[in-house]
């Protein structure tokens, strides 16, 4: 969803199956609002899903931004009532794509304990980020359900198990991509309205606090078949189905291998923090407090660092599990050549098969115009920036979809 005047806003559905591996074309989404007190409600919109399973363009009324900008003010979000019917989802087809849930959900745990030697950002007044030949190793230990581990590195799950409740309770697990996780999780503990660097430094605090969970097999280690929970009492909040945001998705895209770290520490930090209005937590990060940070311009790690200390510092795991291949450092645009550009070439027309609004390409390693316009093409579906290049965010869900729809043509 984005905002497209105060007091307006552009909505548009996806509607996939199988960890949103297949679209799901000619599906009915209609958008109605909520019911009065007679149980009535108004239809506003009713669309089809084309061949990339993809609504139209919805504009809906929205509060007034400034809403979301002071606590005090009045309700910051509209709330309206989205269903999708779709004929002929037979009951084979809903049991291949539990296998792939399973199938994922198994490659997941198997990145939990992954061993390596990992390399920790080294702090730089210029960035406080790492990048490539600038990392420098940190000395120390983990300590992964109370026992000392040899050096293990932080891997990325390709899902996450969420546990729909308290941990005790008898609710249902869900399975879902990890980065949709942290774009659900943002969505409801932050407004999309706020200054970039409040949404990049809580964003970071949710993936460090996630990767927590996956990384010490917290719940698991407790004989529970979950990663987390969805109950904030335990965890961060998370509503299936939930609408996310493009401020926060692009964010989440380009950060979600970032972590937070500190020196001697090898896991990722268990990153609390709370409201700082209904709630207050002295010694972690209030969601209120980083806004106004946010506002008078401090820096991502300036925010983290404000609440957390100086030693904090922001690191990328150096896996990403069920990835073919990883980024190759640099962006692969026109005139690009070589391997890199045949894989991204290959792997966008075995998409292409299951979304037939791509088109298919010569696969001779050389990035000309047909292969950008069917980048851009990519973008679209996939609400990514339509810049024609394969940047971080774009290589890595070409992969995930990539890998995705390759996983049900086996099952088939």
């Amino acid at each position: 969803m984005a905002e497209l005047t105060d007091g307006t806003a552009e909505l548009r559905v996806l509607v996939t199956t199988a960890l949103g591996a297949l679209p799901l074309e000619n599906a009915i989404v209609s958008v109605s609002t909520v019911p009065d007190e007679s149980g009535m409600r108004t239809l506003l919109h009713s669309v089809t899903t084309d061949s990339g399973g993809m609504t139209p363009v919805m504009v809906l009324d929205t509060p007034p931004r400034s809403n979301s900008l002071n606590p005090d003010s009045g309700p910051p979000f509209a709330v309206y009532t989205v269903e999708i019917f779709r004929r002929g989802l037979h009951a084979a087809d809903r049991a291949a794509h539990r296998d792939v849930l399973r199938r994922a959900d198994h490659a997941a745990r198997g990145a939990y304990t992954a061993r390596g030697k990992p390399e920790l950002c080294a702090d730089r007044p210029d960035r406080h980020r790492c990048a490539a030949g600038t990392r420098s190793r940190v000395a120390g230990e983990s300590v992964k359900g109370g026992i000392a581990l040899p050096e293990p590195y932080v891997s990325i799950p390709e899902t996450i198990t969420v546990h729909l409740g308290a941990p005790s309770s008898n609710a249902q697990n869900i399975t879902v991509p990890f980065a949709d996780y942290i774009k659900n999780v943002a969505a409801c503990e932050i407004y999309s309205t706020w200054p970039r660097a409040t949404l990049e430094a809580n964003i970071l605090a949710i993936m460090s606090f996630t990767l927590n969970r996956v990384y010490t097999e917290w719940y698991r280690n407790k004989g529970h078949d979950f990663t987390i929970t969805s109950s904030t009492a335990y965890d961060h909040k998370f509503i299936p189905g939930k609408t996310t945001y493009n401020s926060i998705n692009t964010i989440v895209d380009e950060i979600f291998a970032d972590y937070l770290s500190r020196p001697n520490v090898r896991q990722p930090i268990l990153t609390q923090y709370c409201d700082g209005k209904k709630v207050s937590c002295p010694e972690w990060m209030t969601q209120w407090g980083s806004k106004y940070l946010g506002d008078q311009g401090y820096a991502p790690i300036e925010i983290l660092r404000y609440y957390y200390g100086e030693s904090m510092y922001i690191n990328t795991a150096e896996h990403i599990s069920g990835i073919p291949s990883s980024w190759p450092g640099y962006d692969l645009t026109i005139g690009s050549r070589g391997d890199k550009v045949r894989q991204i070439q290959q792997q966008l027309n075995r998409i292409a098969k299951d979304y037939p609004s791509l088109p298919t390409i010569a696969v001779d390693g050389v990035y000309g115009e047909s292969t950008a316009n069917a980048v851009r093409k990519f973008q679209n579906i996939f609400g990514l920036p339509q810049t024609g290049i394969v940047d971080y965010p774009t290589w890595y869900k070409i992969s995930e979809i990539y890998v995705g729809v390759s996983r049900i043509a086996e099952l088939n």
